[in-house]
């Protein structure tokens, strides 16, 4: 038997999944037809546990995998046959709500509705949402900064962490789970381990900073006929709602129709035909007069010619069918062969005339069928979604090239918030210099000198 994995079995109490029901597992959600490959999957129950795992493999040199949602889309949490993969999915409390505080200590392995579900319940809220929340782990949140639909008012997910724990590569436990906002004691060690993909050390606890929970939350659909109209409206709507508005989703024409005709089940709230629409999202204090002052500030924007039409949530099923869609980006990804993710970041002002400039290019390559924009623009953050008749390393390559090309000369980014992983590190130097590079590089050595966690993710 392979020395690894007789001691992590002799290690007792702890579950060690071994061949067929390794293969049992998969590597993401969208792929649960495809067998795991991997030598084995530790399960620790404890962050004791995981440093006692951590231990044996780095006195191995034993390459780990990191998983938690299997939500990933950036190849993070692929896996082959030489790799241990390591689980958090039972390291799954919540261990407190401090209502004082307006915090909250889980585990890694906590899924993301089950935080927002909690603070619901102390009538708190936790702001940070995306479509993959009844999957996703704050573990692996927390690991590739995540951001999602209301980064606009509450920021990524680094904004939201004020204290955490993390196992580095050999087993040292480190831990700094303090309530506190404000702490200038020094270097902010957390922030290493926010964003870096499990490549420095595996997150295993955090404290997460609660907001008091709104009185209203008030949605509309916007209609649009240029994108200059667009940030115009950004900008009307954010100072009219005065520091209330949490969302400002924009999604093409082309592919608003897609999540709002058949096979989809939401019907759309708007007709189709027009080039862009914004879903546009307020949490304030007053229901009715909130609502009130969203329905003025339309009725004024239609007569000041920036917007074409809307149509405005009036009650909570009408929330529920409006973000509903924004949400469900699997019906657009159940539309594409072969589906290719992005999330690139560019500034706000060029993302009309770029977005235009790519799907132009990528529709003149006779594989691709689809080409599915929308994002969270107010942030800069664009999604593509693009479907195509066959998937080879050739075809996927001259796609990137397309969508990365204009990110260099515009201080652009090829991961707003997914992460690097494996499918974009080759892109990296797009927007991040040799200097910034070499430091990670320097980063990594120091804190895992063997390259066992997340071997080949973000860097080679």
């Amino acid at each position: 038997m392979d020395t690894v994995i007789s001691e992590l079995l002799k290690l007792g109490g702890i579950d060690i999944l071994l061949d067929e029901a390794v293969k049992e597992r998969y590597h993401h959600i969208w792929n649960m037809d495809e067998p795991l490959n991997a030598k084995a999957i530790a399960l620790p129950k404890s962050t004791a546990e995981l440093s006692q795992i951590l231990r044996i493999c780095y006195a191995h040199a034993q390459a780990i995998a990191v998983h938690g949602g299997l939500t990933n889309l950036v190849g993070g949490t692929e896996t082959n046959e030489n790799e241990v993969v390591i689980s958090l999915e039972k390291m799954n409390a919540i261990e407190e709500v401090d209502i004082q505080s307006r915090t909250m200590t889980v585990q890694a392995g906590v899924i993301l509705e089950h935080i927002q579900n909690k603070a619901k319940e102390n009538d708190l809220l936790f702001p940070l949402n995306f479509g993959a929340k009844g999957s996703a782990q704050i573990g692996g949140i927390i690991s590739t900064n995540a951001g999602g639909l209301r980064v606009l008012r509450f920021g990524m997910t680094r904004n939201l962490v004020l204290g955490l724990e993390a196992v580095l590569a050999d087993g040292t436990i480190v831990a700094s789970l303090k309530k506190i906002i404000k702490d200038n004691s020094g270097y902010d060690l957390k922030q290493l381990f926010v964003g870096s993909e499990g490549t420095l050390g595996i997150v295993t606890k955090a404290v997460l900073k609660l907001v008091e929970a709104p009185k209203s939350r008030n949605s509309a659909f916007v209609a649009f006929d240029d994108y200059a109209k667009v940030v115009h409206f950004l900008k009307f709507i954010d100072k009219g709602l005065a520091g209330t508005l949490s969302g400002f989703e924009l999604i093409w024409g082309k592919t608003y129709q897609m999540m709002t005709s058949p096979p989809a089940q939401a019907k759309p709230p708007l007709a189709h035909g027009f080039a862009y629409y914004v879903l546009i999202e307020s949490l304030g204090s007053d229901m009715q007069n909130d609502l009130q002052k969203m329905q003025n500030l339309l009725e004024e924007a239609f007569e000041k010619d920036l917007i074409k039409d809307a149509a405005l949530a009036q009650s909570q099923s009408n929330l529920d069918w409006f973000w509903t869609i924004r949400e469900d980006v699997h019906v657009l990804k159940s539309q594409c062969n072969h589906d290719q993710h992005f999330d690139i970041s560019l500034p706000i002002p060029n993302i009309g005339e770029v977005v235009e400039a790519i799907t132009q290019k990528l529709y003149k390559i006779p594989k691709v069928e689809q080409v599915c924009s929308f994002g969270h623009v107010a942030d800069g953050n664009i999604h593509f979604i693009i479907g195509k008749s066959e998937q080879t390393p050739e075809l996927i390559h001259q796609i990137n090239e397309i969508v990365y090309s204009p990110l260099q000369e515009l201080g652009g980014s090829v991961s707003a918030e997914h992460g690097i992983g494996l499918h974009k590190k080759k892109y990296l130097h797009l927007c991040r210099t040799p200097t910034e590079i070499a430091l990670m590089q320097q980063l990594k050595k120091s804190l895992d000198p063997k390259g066992i966690l997340n071997r080949g993710k973000i860097l080679d």
